[in-house]
């Protein structure tokens, strides 16, 4: 594990072999939320020892429909993630979408995330990097892995070597994705810890209603593949009731499923490092 990730959880107690998990809700609909799906997860991955980072976007720019929901305010979600990153001693992380977003974010929240859609920003990447926070990656649905090595570079260039990169797939027609492991392999190349979006790899774009669709019944599929090609970490979006969510519910994981998912993880990941 890279140093930066280990004084990242530096106050977590996990198996030093283990993966890492990214998770929680798409979007900050409420504190409420927020709050059961911390707790929740937090107990797991401490009885799993899995070093766990918290995600929900304060806020959800880069959505279809005019009409979606974006968020409760970003000054209020912003501060529910801090305080929710205190409460249970997690590190956690939200997207930005805009260069100016960076640096207001990283008062909040410990690692900036750059949309799939946004990898190419140049001047997304280099706020970010300016912050000194870490800064993952998305990889863009529209380049391959070898790709992203110029994503990085723009962030080494600020002075910041605290960059990871997220696999979410390749666009396949117009409304699906596929995923491509060789992708994991070729940016573990670059250097930096490959993260596997197990949810988001499953979506359908750009469905005719403006809400995209998704296949969450293979996510343990894709999860699975990630471990056993070496991904580092996996990122799960997980929610109680993901029909009800404000943002990506046909696409996330039912929390009460989550549990029995990362005890297959775990036996994966010691039968292949």
């Amino acid at each position: 594990m890279e140093n930066y990730l280990q004084d990242l959880f530096k106050n977590q107690q996990y198996d030093a072999d283990s993966f890492f998990l990214i998770a929680g809700p798409c979007v900050v609909e409420s504190e409420a939320l927020i709050d059961e799906v911390a707790g929740t997860v937090s107990s797991i991955c401490k009885r799993l020892g899995i070093p766990y980072i918290f995600k929900s976007s304060y806020r959800k720019a880069n959505r279809t429909s005019a009409g979606s929901f974006m968020g409760i305010g970003d000054e209020e979600a912003l501060q529910l993630l801090k305080n929710l990153g205190n409460k249970y001693q997690l590190p956690t992380t939200s997207d930005i979408h805009s260069a100016p977003e960076a640096a207001m974010a990283a008062q909040y929240v410990d690692v900036l995330q750059i949309p799939a859609f946004l990898c190419r920003q140049t001047d997304l990447l280099i706020a970010a990097g300016e912050t000194g926070k870490i800064v993952n990656v998305k990889k863009g649905q529209f380049v391959n892995g070898p790709s992203m090595k110029f994503a990085v570079e723009k962030i080494n260039n600020t002075g910041n070597n605290k960059v990871g990169l997220i696999e979410r797939g390749n666009t396949f027609g117009y409304q699906d994705l596929v995923v491509d492991y060789r992708n994991i392999t070729w940016m573990r190349d670059i250097k930096v810890p490959v993260i596997m979006d197990c949810t988001h790899s499953l979506q359908q774009p750009n469905q005719s209603g403006g809400v995209t669709g998704g296949n969450p019944e293979l996510i343990e599929t894709i999860a699975k593949a990630a471990i056993a090609t070496g991904a580092d970490g996996l990122f799960i979006e997980t929610h109680p009731n993901p029909a009800a969510a404000k943002s990506d519910g046909a696409n996330m994981l039912r929390l009460d499923l989550l549990e029995p998912l990362l005890e297959k993880l775990v036996k994966i990941r010691k039968a292949v490092i």
